[in-house]
């Protein structure tokens, strides 16, 4: 088995969680604590990738990156049939559940306790940081687990904005993918054990960390009829 698809899966990953963290949690907070015309509207596209066919999704990305999109325009920069594409892919497939998580993460805080501290002078900015966040960090970091493991695991969409070149795009499913095809079965599941082990405990250190820690109850010594 090569270890190149593998290394160049946790580098697209790793940049995608980035843009996960930055984007999904603007999103979340912009849809938990706001409301505006179009909300819904804007709710719905973020939620796209998770019925759309991730073929549609990568068409919709080659359009936005390729020749003609305003950002190639502006920018003179084609990030087409690079690991830079893969990861941008990899992050709107991953978008949808860091912001469902993280919207209701920072909807479940008690604005109760973010009013006692802006009573206390607190700002806006100082609110966010050292009450709301804290206080929903166990479903931020749950959803951006859950968006880093489907980032990772990403394949038509990355397949049509990357391609699949070995050594520069080639992700450790599109590997899979090209194991099977050549009929190197060996091969193909070296590499489905580690995507399923990794995709495991990604799974279940999401659900480690969104379950609050149990603190044992004080034993209460005596009773009432001493």
């Amino acid at each position: 088995m090569s270890w190149d698809p593998f290394r160049l899966s946790l580098q697209v990953t790793a940049v995608a969680t980035i843009w996960l963290f930055l984007v999904g949690l603007g999103l979340a907070l912009l849809l938990a604590r706001r409301r505006f015309p179009g909300q819904t509207l804007l709710e719905t596209a973020i939620n796209l990738p998770l019925v759309l066919p991730p073929s549609v999704v990568g068409y919709y990305l080659l359009l936005a990156l390729g020749r003609g999109s305003p950002l190639v325009e502006w920018s003179g920069v084609s990030l087409l049939f690079t690991w830079m594409a893969a990861s941008i892919a990899s992050a709107v497939v991953g978008l949808p559940l860091m912001v469902q998580a993280a919207r209701a993460a920072i909807a479940g805080v008690d604005p109760a306790l973010e009013n006692a501290a802006r009573t206390l002078g607190s700002s806006e900015l100082a609110v966010l940081w050292r009450v709301t966040l804290p206080l929903a960090r166990r479903g931020i970091l749950a959803g951006l687990i859950l968006g880093s493991a489907r980032a990772l695991g990403e394949f038509g969409a990355t397949l049509m904005v990357a391609g699949n070149i070995p050594g520069r795009t080639q992700t450790l499913p599109l590997a899979i993918y090209d194991a099977v095809q050549s009929r190197e079965y060996s091969t193909a599941n070296q590499m489905v054990l580690v995507m399923t082990a990794l995709a495991f405990l990604s799974l279940w250190g999401a659900r480690r960390v969104e379950r609050p820690s149990q603190r044992p109850k004080p034993q209460q010594h005596g009773g009432a009829g001493r």
